[in-house]
């Protein structure tokens, strides 16, 4: 892979991580179009580290409060004391289906992601999720409501997103709004959630990339991508939040599902 290749699927990735349209998609779909060599996984897995940074950036007093509230809590043996401990075990449990499922069925997600037709459909998913969502989502609980249930079953929704196409963040977004959460609590969350999700799964790529023996050729297009990722995700954090106040997310499931048709189609005059 070439610097100037990391540097756009960095971009990419920082992009299309918060915004609800699929990140996996886009770094599988982006370099199929161009006629690049598929992307080795552990690039795709690691530069979401990058994303990591803007959460890291634009949520640090957040998550500050939660590792420390956590921390005394359990001091004090008090763990669900405050507003902020309880956040914290209720991220660890919403991450804990993921952890399950993408232990139990890696290599059939993996597989997946050389797939580039299967990744475009399932991009309509994202689609359904979103319209469904904006459909029958009530839309009035903030985050002081958030519960253990609420938590877990969030935490369901990110198992969905284990498949390139379906998007991780409007998977959570999505399920969040179904049990009642208004647009930004939603996006809070799903963002707040992102982090032991990332951290996880590039934990193990990095396994894999030791394994391979060729980790430090990969080295310079990894930093690229990361670095591109993190400026990008942080804007697009920003941005969303934003966004997010005052309007829907249809446009989004509108785009998901005109760059599926359009890889779709791509495929079949390809064929």
């Amino acid at each position: 892979m070439s610097l100037l290749q990391a540097l756009i699927l960095g971009i990419v990735q920082g992009v299309t991580e918060y915004i609800p349209v699929s990140s996996s998609a886009h770094l599988v779909l982006v370099p199929w179009l161009l006629g690049w060599p598929d992307s080795p996984f552990t690039f795709e897995v690691l530069v979401q580290w990058g994303t990591l940074v803007g959460v890291f950036v634009y949520f640090w007093r957040d998550l500050w409060d939660i590792v420390v509230s956590v921390l005394v809590g359990l001091a004090r043996r008090q763990p669900f004391a405050t507003a902020s401990a309880r956040m914290g075990w209720y991220i660890v449990l919403g991450t804990l289906p993921a952890v399950v499922f993408g232990l139990l069925l890696k290599d059939i997600f993996e597989a997946a992601f050389g797939e580039p037709i299967l990744v475009a459909a399932l991009l309509l998913g994202t689609a359904a999720i979103l319209v469904i969502a904006e459909r029958f989502g009530r839309r009035e609980r903030g985050t002081r409501d958030f519960g253990w249930l609420d938590a877990l079953i969030v935490g369901f929704w990110q198992v969905a997103a284990l498949l390139p196409g379906i998007s991780r963040s409007g998977a959570t977004i999505g399920g969040a709004m179904l049990r009642g959460f208004d647009r930004p609590a939603a996006a809070r969350f799903s963002f707040l959630l992102s982090v032991p999700a990332l951290l996880g799964a590039g934990v193990l790529a990095i396994g894999d990339l030791l394994e391979a023996g060729n980790w430090l050729a990969d080295l310079p297009a990894l930093a690229v991508g990361c670095v591109a990722a993190a400026v990008t995700g942080y804007a697009c954090i920003r941005w969303l939040l934003s966004y997010l106040q005052r309007r829907s997310l249809m446009v989004f499931a509108v785009y998901c599902v005109l760059f599926s048709l359009f890889n779709l189609a791509v495929a079949l005059l390809r064929a």
